[in-house]
């Protein structure tokens, strides 16, 4: 939802700040372009990232400037049963910094699709690669433009929607055309702690604001406050979250190229698991500087009703009317001081500029390393980093064309989750199976990728024109996952086993566990991540307890 109505003044020292942020991005990424030598130096640093900065990437990349907003909304309206996406995504990066990273690193992937190949084979791999490059761009990098186009749009109402997205898209394509996976996860450690200490001062200012939480709990319901919510809620019934938030989320977190590129890009794999846990821990905070101030806000603007659309409105300070999504950025205008809203501004662009950059890399890493090396196997290591380049730019442009398109859906929210409900089931089942079963071969697993692509169509049809009473779309994501999976062991079964080699490489064993183990015996506690892992369950417990 658009703001409906508000004027929001930027001063010039605030203003000063955020131009400063963008110009020492794009030289950032400039740097860094200087030092690339091959393909591995472009898209994956040259394998040679450590935890901080893989944590920070992750979760700079993944907190994109829609999530702030609608974070902000759903702790105001819908409660905070929207950070089960969030505590669910440090659940899901413990199993794959378990399970699944060993493997990608050992295997020395370029992209997380390849996998699939030494598995099972490449049509396998080319199916996934092709759903990732799809998700990409119409979920991640339009999304992304548009919504931030927005945000940016309430702030600059001079300048129209679409001057914006391309604004944006040219930013972020200077730096990450330039400097590849280095330029984004360098750039992405500046604006993690951007964001994290912007969002922790508004959290701060609207505490104080409201003179403490009593007054938040004086005009709102306790249920407001659980964190899991009942069987028969509409939007976010408990078994849902481990049929479809635990299903989109390992698609997200642990199959998706867009955040797990950077993993890819580790100096080893300890260094790899370290910097998963490391944005776990960061995930937790969300709860307190994103949600919060969504409750916080409810005693600073009074709910005032739904409008036709049955969309939630809310009273700004001068009395006017504005929507759910305006509560983020009235609250920047609202409650910060000159100076400081510059910085935290800057934040919000951060997080645009993460998701971009991200996405961006992402999707010309797919395009060159699992399509356009299988055509031209002899390009040679600078031209498949000029081959990336390009194709960077293409997508970019195809992004600024898409990402208006998304206006005409009703929700954006809808709009996201839909689109990864119907999409991930298959993929996240070839990888679950492929590392878990031994017996799994690749007549399976081309059976899986077509049935579960039949689904897929079925459901888009069936959204587009009804023609089944279908359940929760959380149910229907497990529903798709548990047939791909069946259709997997079956056929699996059926047919002759997969050779002893492709097993041995990438099929995690008791042995697996135990040769880690070994490997661990050196390490002081705190170091042994294993350890790190459990840490961070039992301060993931303490807050479910607590809001429950």
């Amino acid at each position: 939802m658009i703001l409906l109505d508000a004027s929001f003044n930027l001063s010039n020292v605030d203003l000063s700040i955020i131009i400063f942020y963008l110009i020492f991005v794009v030289l950032l990424g400039l740097y860094f372009g200087k030092k690339h030598e091959n393909a591995e130096d472009y898209f994956l640093a040259g394998r040679s990232l450590t935890w901080p900065l893989i944590g920070f990437s992750l979760f700079a990349s993944n907190m994109s400037s829609n999530s702030l907003v609608g974070l902000a909304g759903s702790g105001y309206y819908d409660g905070f049963s929207v950070y089960s996406y969030e505590w669910m995504a440090v659940i899901i990066l413990i199993i794959f910094a378990v399970f699944f990273l060993p493997f990608y690193l050992r295997n020395k992937i370029f992209t997380i699709p390849q996998y699939l190949e030494e598995r099972f084979n490449y049509k396998v791999r080319a199916y996934a690669s092709f759903i990732a490059i799809v998700l990409n761009i119409l979920v991640d990098i339009s999304a992304t433009l548009y919504a931030g186009g927005l945000v940016i749009n309430m702030i600059f109402p001079q300048f129209s929607l679409l001057t914006i997205i391309v604004g944006l898209a040219i930013i972020a394509g200077i730096y990450t055309v330039s400097g590849g996976l280095s330029a984004v996860v360098y750039t992405d450690a500046v604006q993690a702690v951007i964001l994290i200490l912007g969002s922790g001062l508004i959290t701060v200012f609207a505490y104080q604001q409201i003179g403490g939480w009593e007054a938040v709990h004086e005009i709102t319901d306790p249920s407001h406050f659980k964190i899991v919510k009942p069987l028969d809620d509409e939007a976010l019934p408990w078994p849902g979250l481990f049929t479809g938030v635990l299903l989109i989320g390992f698609y997200f977190w642990g199959t998706n190229q867009y955040i797990t590129q950077r993993t890819l890009a580790a100096k080893n794999t300890r260094q790899g698991q370290w910097g998963a846990l490391f944005a776990g821990l960061l995930k937790l905070s969300i709860l307190f500087v994103m949600i919060y101030p969504g409750a916080f806000a409810r005693v600073i603007y009074p709910f005032a009703g739904l409008d036709d659309d049955n969309n939630a409105l809310v009273t700004a300070l001068d009395g006017s009317l504005m929507g759910l999504d305006s509560i983020y950025p009235s609250m920047l205008f609202d409650l910060l001081p000159t100076g400081v809203l510059g910085i935290v501004l800057a934040g919000l662009i951060a997080a645009m500029m993460s998701s971009l950059d991200s996405g961006l890399n992402s999707v010309s890493t797919l395009i060159t390393m699992d399509f356009y090396t299988k055509a031209k196997p002899e390009a040679s290591p600078k031209k498949l980093m000029g081959v990336g380049r390009i194709i960077t730019l293409v997508v970019m442009v195809i992004a600024v064309f898409w990402a208006p398109q998304i206006g005409s859906f009703p929700k954006l929210w809808d709009y996201l989750q839909l689109t990864l409900a119907w999409f991930s089931p298959p993929v996240v089942a070839l990888f679950v199976v492929g590392i878990f079963f031994r017996r799994a071969n690749e007549q399976g697993a081309f059976s899986a990728v077509i049935v579960g692509f039949l689904i897929t169509v079925a459901l888009i049809i069936n959204q587009v024109s009804p023609f089944l009473s279908l359940p929760n779309f959380l149910y229907v994501a497990g529903i798709h996952f548990i047939i791909c999976c069946a259709v997997i062991f079956i056929v699996s079964l059926a047919t002759a086993p997969p050779p002893l080699k492709k097993v041995s490489a990438t099929v995690y064993t008791l042995k697996e566990f135990q040769r880690e183990s070994r490997s661990l015996t050196d390490l002081p506690w705190y170091k042994n991540y294993r350890y790190q892992a459990i840490g961070l369950i039992v301060c993931l417990l303490i807050i479910i307890i607590y809001y429950s």
